[in-house]
């Protein structure tokens, strides 16, 4: 080797790249990061303080307005087509749910009468005579099960919108499914509160028609040693329609997470925590006083019914589009 051979030929030879200039790769990259973690920051003090100031945020909408934001946060950094797509996906189905909360006062509003013998009456037929809410409050009041039946109930509020953001993230398809059939279930529950306005164990036991009924549902967040989130939930359901118990939505959407993640589960310990995710939310709201028996188990058939019938009513759309679009006349080519 002369003087002036290199050992690699010369189109080969790596180029220098000066740090901090336009072709150097890792600045850009540390500056998106920082404005990650900047708006990661922000984002979850905005959410703090609001949960601080309106207590926590227990609509679906509301929740899915900052599962938007988190995900927003997250196509951040992977540029406008990633923002765009986020927005075609998700602006659509957040519009429905606004539309959805809106009208959520018809349930209430159109004078129709609240149902609230009817429904302890077909409990007791059930069992045998026995209140299964009743029952339950005098016999299960261990410390462990109030934290529990807390966690398990409020955990209705966050699971599906942090499994729709988990889906788009990691599979849109299945995402759209999942969306679709929250819609579903969200309207199907909407018709059926304006038409059988229901009121709840514990609003039954206020009026006298049944023996009293505390409503438990958040004096497990008391032994946890976090009242202040008690209270903020307490705040936050101040809002909702008393009368909206038939179906369960909150057994109604267990049961769907199940649904939707069970095929995605890859142990047994997760299918089994799945299971058992959807069988205890009904036993916490039987418990505390928020549903009867009847309700919840209308709620799983609500569940089960949008699992079943949504997937096949799709495929019949889609035939019925392929075959309006095979049977449409060609155009005639234009001279």
């Amino acid at each position: 080797m002369t003087a002036v051979d290199l050992p690699f030929p010369a189109a080969a030879a790596p180029a220098l790249v000066v740090p901090g200039t336009a072709d150097a790769p890792f600045p850009a990259r540390a500056r998106v990061r920082v404005l990650t973690v900047v708006l990661w920051t922000a984002l979850a003090g905005a959410f703090a303080a609001t949960c601080a100031t309106a207590g926590l945020p227990t609509d679906r909408v509301v929740l899915l307005g900052w599962v938007l934001a988190a995900l927003g946060v997250h196509a951040a950094g992977a540029g406008l087509r990633r923002m765009g797509r986020l927005l075609a996906d998700w602006l659509p189905l957040a519009a429905v749910l606004l539309a959805y909360d809106a009208s959520r006062g018809l349930a209430d509003g159109l004078g129709m009468p609240v149902h609230v013998a009817e429904l302890a009456d077909a409990d007791r037929w059930f069992t045998g005579g026995v209140l299964p809410t009743v029952w339950l409050q005098e016999h299960v009041q261990a410390e462990w099960w109030l934290a529990l039946a807390s966690l398990v109930y409020s955990s209705h509020f966050v699971v599906t919108p942090l499994v729709l953001g988990v889906l788009w993230v990691r599979d849109r398809r299945r995402w759209g499914r999942c969306a679709r059939a929250v819609v579903a279930l969200s309207v199907a529950g909407l018709a059926t509160y304006v038409l059988y306005p229901a009121a709840p164990p514990w609003l039954a036991a206020r009026e006298g028609v049944i023996p009293p009924v505390e409503r438990l549902s958040s004096a497990g967040w008391e032994v946890l040693g976090l009242p202040r989130a008690g209270a903020l939930l307490d705040s936050g359901q101040g809002q909702v329609n008393l009368v909206a118990a038939v179906p369960s939505l909150h057994t109604a959407f267990a049961v769907l997470m199940c649904g939707v993640l069970f095929p995605l589960a890859r142990r047994w310990w997760q299918r089994t925590a799945l299971v058992a995710y959807a069988v205890l939310m009904p036993v916490v709201l039987v418990w505390g006083g928020e549903h009867y028996v009847v309700d919840t188990l209308l709620g799983g058939a609500y569940a089960a019914g949008v699992l079943l019938v949504l997937p096949s009513l799709e495929r019949a759309g889609r035939a019925g589009l392929r075959r309006a679009a095979a049977a449409r006349p060609a155009l005639p080519w234009r001279s």
